[in-house]
């Protein structure tokens, strides 16, 4: 008697073949999308509820309740990521709208950071159009041809308190208030302060009726640790050792999105609360799919499991990783490159 052969051993060797295979993955389950928005945005509410009123109680409790429900806002951003895809609900306008009111909880304009998402997944791994949407990254030959002072600036950017601490700060709270790279629009002015408006209005509600201490023990920590949460998971899929990285003639869609991202391997808690964006790499090779469907597809397809698989023991190496050596198509520290090429 002949096996069966199994969805595995059909997979395909060539990373553009996997689009019409992940294909069957992308629509929504209209019940599943509504349940999984539920269950993030009404504990989140909760908690930050209950952290408000334990403030006259026990404001330490607050504070720590208040870094929990980051990661719910994780969450609530990474559905606010599948609604800019298209993937989250099968009418366009309700998830755009889901999207929009998302934006003003994750302090991000909507209109805006959907088109500069869009920009990063149309260009990344693309050395030739680097500068939107990325974590910024120099090749070793352009480091080495800096100054002095541009070889610090940009150490000094790609220092871990820089890049996961004052850098997510600056993001969320000053940079989305303008349509940065975008300001010709008047589609994305519209949606910055549109936006900005109604976090505004929230935060004089929130001083008004409870003073100064819910917004620095509640609605501050909680920002602060999921923007740096996101931050954090936004460079481990990218910045891992042997990613992929090509100048314009040689760079292909389909092989940088297979190649140049993470499957960051997370444990359940972690995976849930991230909404399994660490399945990047096939996020990438297909945007549309809605991220509670993202498990079915390496239940399927073991060899995209396995594929640029990441713990985060390992991805903790990933923070000394800084410049892209085009010759051995690796990302390097800056100690190894002055080893092999010799002080800048």
């Amino acid at each position: 008697m002949i096996p069966p052969v199994s969805r595995a051993d059909t997979a395909p060797k060539v990373a553009r073949d996997w689009v019409k295979i992940l294909a069957q993955y992308r629509d929504p389950h209209h019940g599943r999308s509504a349940f999984e928005l539920a269950v993030s945005l009404v504990p989140f509410l909760a908690i930050w509820a209950a952290a408000w009123w334990l403030l006259a109680y026990a404001p330490v409790v607050s504070v720590l309740l208040a870094l929990i429900n980051g990661g719910f806002l994780v969450r609530l951003f990474i559905i606010q990521h599948d609604c800019g895809h298209g993937g989250f609900f099968r009418n366009r306008h309700v998830s755009d709208w889901t999207g929009r009111i998302l934006g003003v909880l994750t302090l991000t304009p909507y209109n805006v950071w959907r088109r500069t998402h869009s920009l990063h997944h149309s260009a990344a791994g693309n050395l030739d159009k680097r500068g939107i949407g990325d974590v910024h990254t120099l090749t070793v030959t352009e480091y080495r041809a800096l100054s002095p002072w541009g070889r610090f600036h940009y150490r000094l950017y790609r220092h871990p308190l820089v890049l996961f601490g004052l850098g997510p700060t600056y993001l969320f709270l000053l940079q989305n208030r303008l349509p940065l790279g975008l300001t010709d629009r008047a589609t994305y002015w519209f949606s910055a302060m549109g936006t900005n408006f109604f976090i505004i209005l929230f935060l004089a509600l929130v001083g008004w009726l409870g003073g100064w201490q819910p917004l620095a023990l509640v609605f501050f920590p909680t920002v602060l640790v999921a923007a740096s949460a996101g931050v954090w998971l936004f460079y481990v899929q990218h910045q891992f050792e042997e990613t992929h990285w090509d100048q314009e003639p040689d760079w292909q869609l389909h092989d940088a999105a297979l190649h140049g991202s993470s499957h960051y391997d997370l444990p359940p808690v972690l995976r849930w609360m991230s909404g399994n964006i660490g399945v990047h790499h096939v996020h990438h090779l297909y945007s549309r799919i809605p991220f509670y469907r993202l498990t079915e597809v390496l239940r399927d397809y073991p060899e995209l499991a396995n594929a640029q698989r990441l713990t985060i023991r390992e991805s903790l190496g990933c923070v000394k990783l800084h410049l892209w050596d085009e010759k051995q198509r690796r990302l390097l520290s800056f100690k190894a490159q002055s080893e092999i090429y010799g002080p800048a």
